[in-house]
């Protein structure tokens, strides 16, 4: 029987997922959803796994993107550049989840008729 860690390593290895920076991601998203000083529960749910997604999917390309532009980047460890980058998109990412989240509630929210 394959144990579960394997199923889920599998998993997000055919996605192309690093488990690592989506820990990081996830934890961005965490701080994030608790530094609100309103709590909506759409918020404490979605932020996390908005940061996680984020952290997942542009972590690599923006660190591959600054490398290429000659902006500074620790390249003595790679692993740590890597995860504070992911912590900071899925922090980053709670700032435009929470636009986004915003934008469709004021527009599909029922009106006030006058």
């Amino acid at each position: 029987m394959v144990p579960v860690e394997a199923m889920i390593q599998e998993l997000l290895d055919a996605l192309g997922i690093k488990a690592p920076v989506v820990v990081a991601g996830l934890s961005g998203g965490i701080l994030r959803a608790l530094s609100r000083h309103r709590y909506k529960v759409r918020e404490m749910v979605a932020s996390p796994i908005c940061g996680a997604l984020a952290a997942a999917y542009l972590t690599l390309p923006v660190v591959h993107y600054f490398r290429a532009t000659g902006l500074p980047v620790p390249a003595t460890d790679d692993d740590t550049t890597t995860l504070a980058a992911a912590f900071l998109i899925g922090v980053s990412a709670m700032w435009i989840s929470d636009i986004v989240f915003e934008v469709v509630v004021r527009r599909f929210k029922p009106g006030e008729e006058e």
